[in-house]
């Protein structure tokens, strides 16, 4: 398939690229309506044969050293919150986000947990220590609560200044220049001449006023990074067994032995490891030099899990938003309110799960789609809209799924349920008792995705309870696929 055939919700097709040519460039082909997990580990820069990659991980310790520098000093809110808390670098369409690219970012509880620890994660320069290097990683061994996209997203803003020039380098050469536009990047690069983060006007491209940034493929991991806590403690005898000084011993056992008891649980077993592990901070180093010494372990994102996540986030999102823009209900539409334009395109949704084999997307070998897989399917229903779709705002009644709005006065919202979803007639209800009291006015749809006889009974009952049927506000859609004709399957 073609980047000219695709729908431009991919990066190659959005910005009129081959996808050969971000293939020969080392770049993943992004989604631009949701993160991928995919997430840089700090080791392939560490382990890479690459000069390049070796000094932006040598710009991170760096980096960590300074902040171990100001371990001893006072330190304002203000201060802490300029150098230990940093937000998701969302411009490079990675992570756990499952609709659009704002994730969470490093808040509050990562700048703690890099404040206590950065003391044992970093050693000063010259200094000796058993392993060859420091690794930002060991915060997460340290702090459990410091999972695989803290760490991506810390070492993505400390390599951003690389990945800025990766791209705009990019975009020089293959991109049309009206689709970038000069624009100041924040907290670029720290200096540490002034001790202040840099901002810097580059030439990037361009997607809903926001700017996108490529990553190479060979700094991904899409499962964990090569050193991480599951693996530590899961390699716990292994870390015994390297343990060369009798006293060090004595206490591992002792520690390891008083926390497990009795029991033989394998919860137990691995609580009482990760009690001894947190206990002594010398094996978390002995557990370092072991993954160092195995490095050649250690690889990026192979090109058949690349191929896999190209499979889940590029082709069947091509395929399932060309079926939408199949639609002829698209085509010559005359001008609507927001709230007819939700019921529309939640009508045109139904019709290509019940009519045009949609369901078989929403029925998988994995099971039945979840209400936030229905939501993205949903999104991809709303592209091409005439009005602002935003997602996940709050109404004054909780938060809802997706937004349309024309101006101030005129907005609408959708919301996803599966009929299994355990909250349904509660949510019914309320919605019923606002419409009453709003005379009527009808601002919201829900639909409804059931996907057996069962759950379309139960949902057939509550509106019943509620005495209000399959109306311009609710829609049910049948995912069913024990209805559909003989050879829907093939």
């Amino acid at each position: 398939m073609s980047s000219e055939d695709e729908p431009s919700i991919f990066f190659s097709a959005y910005f009129g690229v081959h996808r050969e040519e971000l293939d020969a460039y080392g770049a993943f082909d992004l989604n631009l309506l949701a993160d991928v997990p995919l997430f840089v580990d700090p080791f392939l820069l560490f382990n890479s044969a690459k000069p390049a990659y070796q000094e932006l991980h040598e710009g991170i310790l760096t980096y960590l050293r300074y902040l171990k520098s100001l371990s001893g000093e006072e330190l304002s809110d203000a201060t802490i919150r300029d150098l230990f808390r940093f937000q998701e670098v969302r411009q490079n369409w990675f992570g756990y986000c499952e609709l659009g690219n704002r994730g969470q970012g490093l808040g509050t509880d990562f700048a703690r947990a890099l404040r206590l620890s950065v003391g044992r994660v970093v050693a000063n320069e010259g200094e000796s220590t058993s392993t060859a290097s420091s690794h930002l990683e060991k915060v997460s061994l340290i702090q459990r609560r410091v999972g695989l996209d803290k760490i991506s997203d810390f070492t993505t803003n400390l390599i951003k200044d690389f990945l800025v020039e990766y791209t705009e380098t990019f975009a020089r050469d293959h991109i049309s220049d009206d689709r970038c536009a000069d624009v100041m990047v924040k907290r670029i690069r720290f200096s540490p001449v002034t001790q202040t983060w840099v901002d810097e006007i580059h030439r990037l491209p361009m997607f809903e006023d926001d700017y996108v940034l490529l990553t190479p493929t060979d700094m991904l991991v899409h499962e964990d990074t090569w050193i991480n806590y599951s693996d530590m403690v899961a390699r716990y005898p292994e870390i015994a067994a390297a343990v060369d000084d009798d006293v060090l011993r004595d206490k591992m056992n002792r520690y390891f032995y008083g926390a497990l008891g009795d029991s033989v649980k394998k919860s137990d077993v691995d609580a009482a490891r990760a009690h001894t592990l947190q206990s002594l901070p010398e094996l978390i180093d002995i557990y370092i030099k072991l993954k160092e010494d195995s490095a050649e372990g250690a690889v990026a994102v192979s090109t058949e899990e690349l191929a896999r996540l190209r499979a889940v986030f590029v082709e069947h999102f091509s395929d399932v938003l060309r079926g939408f823009l199949a639609e002829p209900e698209l085509a010559g539409r005359p001008s609507m309110t927001s709230f007819d334009e939700a019921k529309f395109r939640c009508a045109v949704f139904k019709r290509w799960v019940e009519n045009k084999e949609g369901w078989k997307s929403l029925n998988s070998a994995k099971g039945h789609a979840s209400e936030a897989e229905v939501q993205r399917l949903i999104f991809l229903a709303l592209q091409a809209s005439e009005f602002d779709v935003n997602r996940e705002v709050n109404n004054g009644q909780g938060p809802v799924d997706f937004k349309l709005s024309a101006g101030a006065t005129d907005s609408a919202l959708i919301e996803v349920k599966l009929a299994s979803n355990t909250s349904l007639r509660r949510n019914l209800e309320n919605q019923v008792e606002v419409y009453k009291k709003a005379n009527e006015t009808k601002f919201a749809v829900k639909l409804i995705v059931f996907y057996t006889e069962a759950e379309k009974t139960k949902v057939e009952k509550i509106l019943k309870d509620l005495d209000v049927a399959e109306t311009e506000w609710i829609v049910l859609v049948d995912a069913r696929s024990d209805n559909k004709p003989t050879g829907s399957m093939a």
